[in-house]
């Protein structure tokens, strides 16, 4: 852990909050972005005995958090006021691979949506979800015709 200038302690990132980091700076590889968030383990507030989730352009987004200061930063704004917010951790490729195309309708990730400069939004195409839960799934196929 380390100190920040206001002497708040910080945590270490997390290997995917460092390989978000690198693609919002315009660097670092896409796959290996992809790959880190497989690996790893996210933390989803649970609510009603779900998974917390939201609606945004069509797409029922599953949040999830690199880490507990990310969750706090999440829980200040849509926590459950003076108790601990609950949360299933959860492997990012298992929130991929089995709950987003069990929900039956467009879903993808969103990871630290609470941080200004570090969230990460991971959409319902192929090579992140399943091609059967994918929205552009066909028109790969569709589309190596054309001339």
């Amino acid at each position: 852990m380390t100190e920040d200038e206001g002497g708040a302690v910080e945590q270490p990132r997390t290997a995917l909050a460092e390989r978000i980091a690198e693609r919002r700076a315009g660097v670092g590889d896409p796959r290996a972005l992809v790959g880190e968030m497989r690996r790893s383990i996210l933390l989803v507030p649970t609510s009603n005995g779900g998974l917390w989730s939201a609606r945004s352009g069509g797409v029922r987004w599953i949040c999830g958090f690199t880490d507990e200061t990310a969750l706090a930063r999440f829980a200040l704004h849509h926590g459950p006021g003076d108790r601990p917010m609950d949360y299933a951790a959860l492997l990012g490729a298992r929130i991929v691979d089995e709950v987003v195309p069990s929900l039956g309708e467009p879903a993808g990730l969103a990871v630290d949506i609470a941080s200004e400069d570090g969230s990460m939004f991971f959409p319902p195409v192929t090579g992140i979800v399943p091609d059967g839960a994918a929205v552009d799934a066909g028109t790969a196929q569709e589309g190596g015709d054309r001339g």
